[in-house]
């Protein structure tokens, strides 16, 4: 017999396991200044990734620790592909010319 509040916890540690490492790269984007480095398509697969995360959740209507984590990781995504294209056209595109 499967232990859903288990299943819940092993998705959730997975999460947030994934998203350990966007704290570093926002950081890496803030300092660096440049989006060189980094690919904005990947970055929107992943974006999509977790709004399919999310998208389950809601659909199934189980709002776990997972559904928080899924959101937390959107979040930071997010805002590491908003750090990119400020990079791209405010630096990167101005170092070019």
């Amino acid at each position: 017999m499967e232990n859903p509040f288990f299943i819940e916890l092993l998705e959730a540690g997975m999460v947030v396991c994934f998203g350990a490492a966007w704290p570093i790269s926002i950081h890496k984007s803030i300092t660096s200044k440049t989006s060189k480095g980094k690919s904005f398509v990947f970055l929107l697969v992943i974006f999509a990734g977790y709004i399919l995360g999310v998208s389950r959740k809601v659909i199934t209507d189980t709002y776990s620790i997972a559904f928080y984590a899924y959101c937390l990781n959107l979040l930071m995504v997010g805002a590491d592909s908003m750090l990119w294209l400020i990079n791209h056209h405010r630096h990167d595109k101005k170092a070019q010319s």
